[in-house]
């Protein structure tokens, strides 16, 4: 399974592609199988996303997630403050100012 991750033009916020926009919310992550190369070309060059790149990705109870531990923290955030974690229902998420 393949995912696309990439950071937020105006934000810096870490992105993941949802199958028609981009989502701060790995959740929304769907598998691109082979049309992740098609998909980055397009996005990249309509300049919503910088430095996006497909990874892999595995399905569990969970639902959809990174499957290296590098790409689980630009997802998940901080290691050692759960609460610092980026909440899937968080209405704030969309206002980070960096």
């Amino acid at each position: 399974m393949k995912i696309l991750t990439g950071n937020d033009l105006k934000t810096g916020a870490v992105t993941w592609w949802d199958g028609v926009q981009w989502s701060l919310h790995v959740e929304d992550a769907v598998d691109v199988g082979d049309h992740g190369d098609t998909i980055l070309a397009r996005e990249l060059a309509a300049r919503r996303v910088n430095a996006a790149y497909a990874i892999d990705a595995v399905k569990d109870q969970q639902g959809i997630r990174p499957g290296h531990i590098k790409e689980r923290i630009r997802a998940l955030g901080p290691t050692v403050r759960p609460d610092l974690t980026l909440k899937p229902a968080d209405p704030a998420a969309g206002d980070w100012v960096i």
